[in-house]
């Protein structure tokens, strides 16, 4: 049955891009459009400005393998869809969406956890799925076998297999597990932050390959199993105020940078003379960096938030 507008689907790729309209991909981003999507590549080939400012009006932001949209429109080969975890809309070519099924709701869900593995078809097969990501969820749908597990793969297609020690159990299902109490918490969020350092900044990315400053915050808290904005504006107005000198590890700060006021950062730790590093993806250092906020930058910080952690 093919994709119709006002159904459910799937994105069946590692990383779809959500693009602005179907017109708007150039020459250079045909690698970002095929199944697989060859996002890796196509961000290796984009120049900085490009990725800081190229792209600016004609991507939206990134989907992960597996996020579930809903179809507005088809339209030459595109699909209009809207991303309800993201609060987002964007067109995508419709050979990177499968049709959601029943048993699409079967499994475990699992969050990747290195920074990149692939799917096979079998233990050690063959790639699938190539370059799925920090971030996403896969559901385990049986028993592992020798250090892999099987996993369900969007649309008709058979179970695919990822090493076991690249996944980690989603941290609300993990109820063995005791609070770890805020500072901790911070602590974990500061050190997955840390797994992102040197990824190259790319306006409207959310994947190890490239990624946006909010989109460093989005997917290093649902990592952590919590679901904040997406997007710079309403970020701004997440969780609680809190207060520059009460500043914790895993709290955000939001700077005055690249001409943007909404920029967001993770506080990582006080440095010795007590003023905080910071991780954020950089659109003028073109990466994620570590940095330690200057007397002169004081200045240039507007808001500081506390994000809720899970009990």
């Amino acid at each position: 049955m093919p994709i119709a507008p006002g159904q459910p689907a799937l994105i069946a790729v590692a990383v779809a891009t959500l693009w602005s309209q179907p017109s708007a991909p150039r020459p250079e981003d045909r690698l970002a459009l095929g199944a697989p999507s060859a996002i890796r590549e196509w961000v290796a080939r984009l120049t900085n400005d490009i990725r800081a400012n190229g792209l600016k009006g004609r991507v939206r932001t990134q989907c992960l393998l597996g996020t579930r949209v809903e179809v507005e429109r088809i339209a030459d080969g595109w699909a209009e869809v809207s991303c309800p975890s993201q609060s987002a809309a964007g067109w995508v070519p419709l050979d990177q969406l499968a049709i959601l099924t029943e048993a699409d709701a079967e499994g475990v869900e699992y969050l990747v956890s290195a920074t990149a593995t692939a799917v096979r078809d079998e233990p050690g097969g063959d790639v699938a799925i190539p370059g799925v990501t920090f971030g996403t969820r896969l559901r385990v749908v049986g028993k592992g076998y020798r250090g892999w597990v099987p996993v369900a793969l969007p649309g008709p297609r058979q179970p695919g297999w990822v090493p076991q020690r690249d996944l980690a159990p989603e941290p609300a299902a993990d109820s063995g597990k005791p609070s770890t109490g805020m500072i901790a918490a911070g602590l974990d969020a500061v050190k997955l932050a840390q797994q992102l350092l040197e990824i190259p900044y790319l306006h409207g990315g959310v994947s190890a390959y490239g990624i946006d400053a909010a989109g460093l915050v989005w997917i290093v808290y649902r990592q952590l199993g919590i679901d904040v904005p997406r997007f710079g504006e309403d970020l701004m107005e997440a969780g609680d105020s809190v207060e520059f000198e009460d500043l914790h590890p895993g709290d955000l700060v939001f700077l005055e940078h690249g001409g943007d006021p909404r920029t967001p950062a993770i506080m990582a730790e006080r440095s010795q003379t007590d003023l905080p590093e910071i991780i954020f993806s950089s659109p003028v250092y073109g990466k994620v960096v570590v940095e330690s906020l200057k007397d002169a930058a004081l200045a240039q910080v507007t808001a500081c938030r506390r994000l809720p952690f899970p009990a």
